[in-house]
């Protein structure tokens, strides 16, 4: 069976006041959207309250992208049907009777969000019923071989057989401006570690980061703007022009107690000092093998 379209799952918006979820939800679905045109994706992408619907024919492709998309939770590719049992009963059974025979167990996994006249409870108790009685195959709740989900939405229903987990945070150009000082693959991590919690990055980097900086950039589909330092100019003094100019809120930099610096606190009270704005680095408390675990995790050479 080839999958209809996938469900995508935020976190933290949820817990933000209405309006503010609104506006947050519509920032996600618009990068979302960039995402998919600049690896030229057909797709058409709804929304209502909690979920966000994906369809194409490329779903594979779309999967991928999805993973590196800030905000998001987890997505699942899934099949489409009515709320009412009987279709969701026939698409359970088609899409689980590969999977299952008598030697093999399974578990219903069934939630439900507007009213019907079944509860969660009887979706698993009537479709698990069904599917034993198709493929013989066993209930197991604790330690299944196979398990199906099934998530109703006031009319609709999707049928799907895994939960895949992105990157979560926030959607990048939903918190503050910051700017991103970048001289090492470390400065970049520490960049990156703001940009999934929601902030917008203005890069200012040298020529040598800037090779490093532009393919990590558009792997993880960060939209900003790149200045290259001149190789005679100040950095305090571009830092400081540029932070005004373009109303950055705060500074981030790639310092931590493990890194060359003699005096890394020292070298931040002075970017504090010259800079007049907070100077944010997420990298401080991390030790040498965590940094590097995390830069390769998400595709820095370290």
């Amino acid at each position: 069976m080839k999958y209809e379209l996938i469900l995508v799952r935020y976190g933290e918006i949820a817990l933000k006041g209405r309006e503010t979820r609104k506006r947050f939800e519509n920032t996600l679905v618009s990068n979302i959207k960039n995402a998919f045109n600049a690896e030229k994706l057909f797709t058409k992408i709804n929304k209502e309250w909690g979920r966000i619907y994906v369809h194409s024919d490329q779903i594979n492709e779309c999967l991928e992208v999805l993973r590196k998309i800030f905000g998001i939770t987890s997505v699942s590719p899934a099949f489409q049907t009515s709320s009412d049992m009987k279709s969701i009963s026939k698409l359970s059974l088609n899409v689980s009777k590969e999977e299952l025979n008598e030697k093999r167990s399974f578990a219903i996994r069934a939630t439900r969000t507007g009213e019907h006249n079944f509860s969660s409870q009887d979706v698993a108790i009537k479709i698990g019923s069904d599917i034993v009685k198709a493929t013989k195959a066993s209930v197991d709740l604790t330690n299944p071989n196979f398990e199906l989900f099934i998530e109703i939405r006031n009319d609709k229903a999707f049928v799907f057989t895994e939960k895949i987990s992105c990157m979560g945070g926030m959607p990048i150009n939903t918190q503050g401006k910051v700017l991103a000082l970048i001289n090492s693959p470390e400065s970049i991590l520490a960049a990156w570690y703001l940009i999934r919690r929601g902030c917008k990055a203005i890069f200012i980097t040298s020529k040598e980061s800037k090779n490093i900086l532009e393919p990590f950039v558009e792997k993880w589909y960060i939209k900003s703007e790149i200045l290259t330092i001149p190789s005679k100019n100040n950095v305090y003094d571009m830092l400081k022009e540029t932070a005004s100019k373009k109303n950055c809120d705060a500074i981030v930099a790639g310092h931590s107690i493990n890194n060359n610096s003699k005096n890394p606190l020292y070298d931040i009270t002075q970017l504090k000092r010259q800079i007049n704005l907070p100077v944010l680095t997420p990298l401080i408390a991390m030790n040498e093998n965590e940094i590097k675990t995390k830069a390769k995790e998400i595709g820095l050479p370290v």
